[in-house]
């Protein structure tokens, strides 16, 4: 059998190149290409079509999560693994939905990487032990502890700062993306969440899971 053909998506310089060291030292294993935001992963996964795609969910202009049903329909064969810091099932959950392979953490060991590749690369989907047990227990189908109250007012800005922190954007990242500095990204974020009553960022993932937030939006960068 031919090599696992590799795309790896991330902001961070200093991981991909540690993760193309890692990937290309496998005899079975070769990274195709690279891209550092979204809308370059779209650009590059239609060009090279990879076998398996590693994806980070917080990344500049496009999200990951945004990101994966296009990525899915410019080149529909290829095996999407979401590799991120995320630990929250919400994450979990909105990326299978979203038609993620499987789900890695980036401080998992070198092994458990490589064998998740192949895993999802033969067709099968690949979970941390501790992610399916969760899933198997139906722990991401925890509810909100209280109701989303939709007649409370945010504002459009207030919103899409929240829809961003929930995809996974850090404020610098949020800020950069809706061309404000951080402190006004950490204002609008602060007040809409106590407008919410939302004190974690579990919460907020469970709220703009409910309110549709977390699907791409029509205003997501084309």
């Amino acid at each position: 059998m031919g090599q696992i053909r590799v795309m790896i998506a991330d902001d961070h310089a200093v991981l991909r190149e540690g993760l193309r060291m890692l990937l290309n030292a496998e005899p079975d294993i070769e990274v195709v290409g690279e891209a550092q935001d979204g809308l370059e992963v779209l650009t590059h996964v239609q060009e090279l079509a990879p076998d398996v795609l590693l994806l980070d969910i917080a990344m500049p202009r496009l999200g990951g999560l945004e990101a994966l049903p296009r990525i899915l329909k410019v080149s529909p064969k290829t095996r999407v693994l979401i590799l991120t810091m995320y630990e929250d099932e919400e994450y979990l959950r909105e990326a299978l939905r979203a038609g993620a392979a499987g789900y890695v953490l980036k401080r998992a060991a070198a092994n458990e990487l490589l064998s998740a590749i192949r895993t999802v690369y033969h067709g099968g989907v690949y979970l941390h032990l501790e992610h399916a047990r969760r899933l198997l227990e139906g722990l991401v189908d925890k509810e909100v502890s209280k109701k989303p109250q939709e007649e409370v007012l945010l504002s459009p800005r207030e919103q899409e700062v929240l829809r961003l922190i929930a995809l996974g954007y850090t404020n610098q990242q949020a800020a950069d993306a809706l061309y404000l500095s951080v402190k006004t990204v950490e204002t609008y974020r602060a007040r809409a969440m106590a407008k919410l009553g939302l004190r974690t960022r579990a919460e907020l993932v469970r709220y703009a899971l409910k309110m549709g937030w977390l699907k791409e939006s029509p205003n997501s960068p084309q």
